[in-house]
């Protein structure tokens, strides 16, 4: 049996349960783009507690949970 002919009767069969194919698209995650972004991102991350403007506003409008 072809490849092209196994694919379809798997296809034909996963269909028969319920299920359709569903095409994702992710992040490559082994490109120097996706590496230079991800180490930009985590180093904002690690310098959230340097820049509290957030962090205050946040605090101040919120109620711990367990003081109520």
């Amino acid at each position: 049996m072809a490849v092209r002919e196994r694919v379809s009767e798997y296809r034909r069969r996963m269909r028969e349960r319920g299920l359709r194919p569903l095409q994702v698209w992710v992040p490559d995650v082994r490109t120097e783009s996706f590496a230079a972004e991800a180490h930009r991102q985590s180093s904002l991350v690690a310098r959230a507690d340097e820049s509290s403007d957030d962090q205050d506003f946040i605090e101040a409008v919120s109620t711990p949970w367990d003081e109520e």
